[in-house]
């Protein structure tokens, strides 16, 4: 079945690498199945066909524009990225990243090694002109009624002020079409809110930032306010993002953990906790990052959502639904426009 053929004919099109992950591909291909049916979009699947059928004819697709795109190998969450690319050119990362650069799909999910899928959009797709490092994008839950954004979580583990200032043009973006707010707040994480605080770093990207007119800049950020809400789109250098980002996972969990043994703890306990039941369905359904599908990898030529490699059904759904979002939005355009009268320069 192809996505071009009859009724699938002007669908958005999402290629989705079916052997990354954990639980690859069974719950990969229940996802797909999931978004091709909800979303009305086509899915094109990537890994060996006869893995991938059989995995197909655990649903009922009759009607899903879903195609299998054949790719022989698959890179382990192990292996070296760089390496592994190079060598395994019919890596399904490698074919599903393909796929987009060729113009075959609007967009690509891969829950496998974020390593991985990272190369393989930089070799495959190129950075988008102008634009000096790419980034991941990662939301978080707060307690508002959107999450923060926070850019970079891992792909550089080292920055200058350039990159910051771009990171935040790039989420603010982003933020904009993926919760439909006009001029999301941008901030940059530091150990203060003092403009005079932080390294030489943070302040010369503080500058920068101040005398963006296009950026909705509201200073200097501390670790605590973006669970609170006070703040959409968090700019830091890949290091410190991704240690942020795993100790709020790290926090969240201690937390969910404790209020289940006190509450297990005696009959009173246990009694509120069933009166409760519905309000703590919510509360962890809001910190629940399957809600919130993928992290975006920003400033290449074409969309790539990067899943956990985790990834149940639902958040391979909502990983895809958040590619659907982006292509459909447009947001590599979008991104170019905004680069495209910035001075050229190489990447450091």
């Amino acid at each position: 079945m192809s996505e071009t053929d009859g009724a699938f004919k002007n669908k958005t099109v999402i290629a989705v690498d079916a052997m990354g992950g954990d639980f690859a591909p069974r719950e990969i291909v229940y996802g797909a199945v999931l978004a091709a049916r909800d979303f009305g979009i086509a899915v094109q699947l990537v890994g060996p066909p006869e893995i991938v059928q059989q995995e197909l004819q655990r649903h009922k697709t009759d009607g899903l524009a879903i195609s299998i795109i054949p790719a022989s190998e698959v890179i382990a969450m192990d292996e070296k990225p760089g390496r592994a690319i190079v060598k395994k050119k019919d890596s399904s990362i490698v074919v599903t990243t393909r796929q987009v650069s060729s113009g075959a799909a609007d967009g690509m999910v891969a829950a496998g090694s974020t390593g991985a899928a990272a190369v393989a959009a930089q070799l495959e797709l190129g950075r988008i002109a102008n634009v000096f490092r790419s980034a991941i994008a990662c939301s978080i839950p707060t307690s508002g009624d959107n999450p923060a954004m926070l850019i970079d979580v891992g792909a550089n583990a080292e920055c200058d002020a350039r990159q910051l200032l771009q990171f935040g043009q790039m989420g603010s973006l982003v933020y904009t079409v993926l919760h439909h707010t006009q001029r999301p707040r941008v901030g940059i994480l530091n150990l203060g809110s003092e403009e005079t605080k932080g390294t030489e770093l943070v302040r010369e990207a503080y500058k920068l930032m101040q005398a963006q007119s296009d950026l909705n800049f509201i200073g200097f950020v501390e670790g605590r306010d973006f669970p609170m809400g006070k703040v959409d789109v968090v700019v830091t250098d890949g290091f410190v993002g991704n240690v942020a980002l795993k100790t709020a996972e790290g926090i969240a969990k201690m937390i969910k953990l404790m209020l289940k043994q006190e509450l297990l703890a005696s009959w009173p306990g246990k009694i509120g906790a069933a009166i409760a039941k519905g309000s703590f369905d919510r509360v962890e359904k809001r910190t629940n990052y399957a809600q919130y599908g993928g992290a975006l990898l920003v400033g290449v030529k074409g969309v790539c959502v990067i899943a956990h490699g985790g990834s149940t059904h639902t958040a391979i759904k909502n990983a895809i639904r958040v590619a659907v979002d982006m292509a459909n939005a447009k947001i590599i355009e979008k991104i170019e426009k905004t680069f495209s009268l910035a001075t050229a320069g190489s990447a450091s």
